[in-house]
């Protein structure tokens, strides 16, 4: 039997061969390159049958050969030897010489227990229900209203909380992006000057958490309408800021808590249509310090070009879900003056989102 190579000139070749895949779909004449585009559906099936399977923990000891796989997780030794076959083509898991599947980085970040894991929004994007809802893409371009209160006979937020199982599933894998975008934000902003930070609908205060660690001074207050059973006075306690924050009961249209110097809105204005996002900044308005600032954590589009960006993606979602919206630098001007607000700059993280900062007139 020939001597094996040794594990570094397999993965030499193994990369060598990557890359000559990625320059091949570059240099693929346009019909076979929209083909690769139309087909990605199936790598997202493929990525969410491997989360729900757990393999990436499977593996988290060592590689394992696919019969010893399958019979781990309880399913067909034929079937994940060639789901991992695939993933494996898309750096998904790595096919070593002895015909054994080892973890990639990718494949790390599949795991529940990675410190950025994607397994969540990996089970999101392959559920059923996603799919469901998605199918009625058409439905929206067409008509350029939500289509899910259509197909749900109720709006897709009330359809969450009727859908307990799916429910958790979406806001675990919503939770999961919103995490990866937090260190990029504290890195991005200084928040230290100043006396007391607002996190309006903040959940159960993960960016507000980090607010307060990153600024030992600040004071933090919490709103939320869930935060009375969302475990958010716990959360604040095992993070060590409970000392310096409170926690106010307080809904999307309801008046806004006065007595911030800065009232941080992530992810809120992008889900709904220009009235009622005009309504919930008004609220702010209201409420806000005439010297206080206004942080909106979005992801924010660009004017002109066709570089992808994730916002695109997400701003389709939106318009599918509740009739929402990413927005470009222009719109957000428009959006804030209406509400009273001045632009002040927008300032861009190491995440697809951006902050921007804006001040009351």
């Amino acid at each position: 039997m020939p001597a094996l190579p040794p594990p570094s000139v397999v993965r030499a070749v193994d990369s060598a061969r990557a890359d000559l895949q990625r320059a091949s779909r570059d240099l693929a004449p346009a019909p076979f390159a929209l083909l690769e585009l139309v087909m990605g559906s199936m790598v997202t099936q493929a990525l969410y049958v491997a989360a729900e399977l757990r393999i990436a923990e499977v593996l988290a000891q060592g590689p394992l050969p696919p019969a010893a796989i399958a019979q781990r997780v309880e399913a067909s030794q034929d079937a994940v030897a060639r789901l991992l076959r695939l993933l494996a083509s898309y750096q998904v898991f790595e096919q070593r010489a002895d015909g054994t599947y080892a973890l990639t980085p990718m494949a790390d970040a599949l795991r529940a227990d990675h410190p950025v894991s994607m397994r969540d929004i990996a089970v999101l994007m392959g559920h059923p229900i996603h799919w469901e809802d998605w199918s009625q893409l058409l439905e929206a371009v067409v008509t350029g209203e939500p289509s899910l209160p259509k197909l749900r006979g109720m709006g897709a937020f009330e359809y969450l909380e009727h859908n307990a199982e799916y429910g958790q599933v979406f806001i675990k894998g919503m939770g999961a992006i919103s995490d990866t975008e937090t260190g990029p934000v504290l890195s991005a902003y200084d928040f230290a000057g100043f006396g007391t930070v607002v996190d309006f609908c903040g959940g159960r205060g993960g960016l507000l958490a980090g607010i307060l660690q990153q600024a030992p001074q600040v004071r933090g207050i919490l709103s939320d309408p869930r935060v009375a059973g969302n475990g958010a006075a716990q959360f604040l306690a095992e993070q060590g800021v409970d000392g310096r924050c409170t926690t106010v009961d307080g809904g999307l249209f309801d008046p806004v808590v006065t007595g911030g110097d800065a009232y941080v809105l992530k992810h809120i204005v992008h889900d709904w249509p220009e009235e009622q996002a005009l309504q919930i900044l008004r609220n702010v308005r209201a409420a806000i310090k005439p010297d206080g600032k206004l942080l909106l954590i979005e992801m924010v589009l660009p004017e002109q070009g066709n570089a992808p960006h994730s916002g695109k993606l997400v701003d389709m979602w939106l318009m599918l879900l509740v009739g929402g919206k990413e927005r470009t630098p222009s719109q957000y001007t428009d959006l804030l003056a209406r509400a009273g607000f001045k632009l002040e700059r927008i300032v861009e993280t190491a995440a697809a989102v951006s902050i921007v900062e804006a001040i009351p007139v």
